[in-house]
């Protein structure tokens, strides 16, 4: 039985097509950008419009200098993609066959960026997370801890929740990129994780102390190292008393390690100041762009 199309008001018709010109304005731009190499294949795939998903890989592939139809065929059979498959609708697996093709064929493949985000505590680095989470370029790592669950937290998203045993067997077998203590308790970076995100082409998000900060310097000299300032210290030291169930010590112990925090600051590769979230994310998006294509070269 046929489907009969929906009817559409003048109105929603009018606003259909311009959606539908937009997006192909869209891919058409992306199309030639990519054409002239000032962005990459694993670039085009990470980007999140709803435009640029629903384009056809082979569409994409075939767009890229040096790849032409021939090689889009061979790179999408040997990833087991079909002709059809859009972009929105990769699997990892296919991902990941897709980049190996990709060098094996000597197709230019951008690395991912390595960002980890620190500053003092208050100045927002959860909820800028928290808005990054989503984006399809991003992937945040998520740290093992021996702390026991919170209330409304869990496993595998919030953190990865270990015995001390299992710890001490990460810290032997060097699966960990960084790890502290805290509070009695143990926090570290999966090395193995961030590996995978990173061959997939995603920019890492590490959300992480100084001290981790300090350990991924040594343990990848390539990581881009993040401060986030809040305003003033007027406004850092609002917020970190402004919590009514602190102790007076409490909240002296909280202000006096913000001022170390802060004097770290000239460890860090780049220092974004926390006016709004959507700017301090965006920023941190081109920052890792531009890292990706360094390490390219």
């Amino acid at each position: 039985m046929a489907t009969i199309p929906p009817h559409l008001t003048p109105e929603a018709r009018a606003a259909a097509g311009v959606k539908a010109v937009t997006a192909r304005r869209e891919r058409a731009a992306v199309k030639a950008a990519l054409s002239e190499g000032t962005i990459g294949i694993f670039e085009v795939i990470n980007d999140g419009r709803e435009s640029i998903q629903r384009m056809r890989v082979s569409e994409l592939l075939d767009a890229a200098p040096g790849v032409g139809s021939r090689r889009t065929y061979t790179l999408m059979n040997k990833a087991g993609i079909s002709e059809t498959r859009r972009i929105g609708g990769l699997g990892s697996h296919q991902l990941q066959k897709l980049r190996s093709e990709m060098i094996l064929n000597k197709v230019p493949v951008s690395p991912g960026a390595l960002i980890v985000m620190s500053g003092p505590g208050g100045v927002g680095k959860s909820t800028i997370t928290s808005y990054l989470r989503n984006h399809p370029a991003i992937w945040v790592s998520v740290s093992v801890t021996t702390r026991e669950p919170r209330e409304n937290e869990k496993d595998g998203h919030d953190y990865h929740f270990v015995t001390e045993e299992k710890f001490d067997q990460l810290i032997a077998q060097n699966n960990l990129l960084e790890w502290a203590e805290f509070a009695g308790a143990r926090y570290g970076t999966p090395r193995d994780a961030v590996a995978k995100a990173l061959d997939l082409g995603k920019h890492v998000l590490l959300e992480i102390e100084i001290a981790g900060a300090r350990q991924i310097r040594k343990a990848d000299p390539k990581a881009l190292l993040v401060f986030i300032s809040p305003p003033s210290w007027e406004e850092l030291v609002d917020r970190l008393t402004s919590r009514g169930t602190d102790s007076p010590e409490r909240r002296a112990a909280r202000l006096a390690l913000a001022e170390e925090e802060m004097a770290c600051v000239h460890e860090f590769d780049e220092v974004l100041v926390n006016h709004q979230v959507e700017e301090v994310a965006a920023a941190l998006l081109s920052l890792a762009t531009y890292r990706s294509k360094e390490t390219l070269k």
